[in-house]
């Protein structure tokens, strides 16, 4: 997944950033609003939203991206822990609240909870035909049997299958792949990697929607 961190606490923002990235995800830490504004329209998977930041406040900036039609799943990262804060965080559009300090393990297991929710899943997988795949584990297994896949085939997998039903423009898979910090990928690579994933798993798995992107049926 790709996520959004909006934390601008130096210590934590780089414990939440190495911590998520070791359970594989592409992590943007970004430390104020200025920033955030910048990348609206940038695609993510996830949105972890302070409060409190220097220039504003992070549940202003969430309500007023669900005013605008946003729907990106977000959990408001905070210190406050009155009933009203609460209310108020996840009136604004939040779809968690989850109050410092915190265990980063707490996080993840809410980061995998809301993703079932929010897929309308009793676990973490994901079938499409013969291909079953696995969010929690970073497995994927094809007429049952666990195919062997590299970083970079996961991440390709992943960023379409948690869009299933959708086309994912090659510009945006790119930057769902590899986020601000990665090294951006060439169309080429792009389809080197839907390649090998359709032999891999199903040649039927991924749908290249011409001139569009790509699409995984749901």
């Amino acid at each position: 997944m790709r996520v959004l961190l909006l934390e601008d606490d130096a210590i934590l923002g780089e414990a939440l950033r190495d911590f998520l990235r070791s359970e594989g995800h592409v992590v943007d830490w970004l430390h104020n609003l200025a920033g955030a504004r910048a990348v609206e329209r940038e695609p993510f998977d996830l949105l972890l939203v302070d409060w409190n930041l220097p220039d504003g406040l992070g549940v202003s900036w969430l309500a007023a991206l669900r005013a605008n039609g946003r729907s990106t799943p977000a959990i408001i990262l905070t210190a406050r822990d009155r009933l009203a804060d609460r209310i108020e965080g996840l009136d604004s559009g939040a779809d968690d609240y989850l109050v410092k300090p915190f265990a980063p393990e707490e996080l993840s297991a809410r980061i995998r909870a809301l993703t079932r929710r929010l897929n309308g899943e009793a676990s973490r997988q994901l079938c499409f035909g013969d291909v079953r795949i696995d969010l929690t584990r970073h497995e994927a297994h094809s007429a049952g049997a666990l195919v062997t896949l590299t970083a970079r085939e996961w991440a390709v997998l992943e960023a379409l299958a948690l869009r299933a039903g959708r086309i994912v423009s090659k510009a945006d898979l790119d930057a769902l792949v590899n986020g601000f910090d990665g090294e951006s990928s060439s169309n080429n690579t792009l389809e080197v990697h839907v390649s090998r994933l359709r032999r891999k798993l199903s040649p039927a798995l991924i749908e290249t929607v011409r001139g569009l992107g790509y699409r995984i049926p749901a």
